[in-house]
């Protein structure tokens, strides 16, 4: 069976992503349904919107191997992986995904602590005397 595979990641959380073409919109994240994965509502909206905004919904079957991070960041990362092999399916879906900001990685990582601080820039109250 053909698919078409792309690499999601935000944080610390990696997901790969294969789309199956001809499907009828199961979503499958390491061995669950992504309604089950994934508690919170927004989550699941996440997940499903590169098919919406590319009016593709209920077109593709598609398995996920997610790993590390959160949840939040997890969902993300699929997000970013499902985007990328719709565009392995078809490049003509570019610019409706780079609108919406599915095809740009969130760099962002949390910044360690530092020596002498209480985090990684929170530092210690000053007293005066």
């Amino acid at each position: 069976m053909e698919y078409f595979e792309g690499l999601g990641r935000r944080k610390s959380a990696t997901a790969r992503v294969r789309i199956y073409p001809g499907g009828n919109g199961q979503v499958v994240i390491n061995g669950k349904p992504y309604h089950d994965y994934f508690g919170r509502e927004d989550d699941w909206r996440s997940v499903a919107h590169p098919f919406v905004v590319t009016q593709t919904d209920g077109q593709f079957d598609v398995t996920v191997l997610v790993e590390g991070g959160g949840i939040t960041g997890q969902s993300e990362a699929v997000r970013m992986g499902i985007s990328r092999a719709l565009l392995k399916y078809n490049g003509d879906l570019r610019p409706l995904l780079r609108k919406a900001g599915f095809l740009t990685r969130d760099s962002r990582e949390k910044e360690r602590k530092k020596p002498g601080l209480k985090r990684a820039r929170k530092a210690p109250q000053y007293t005066k005397r």
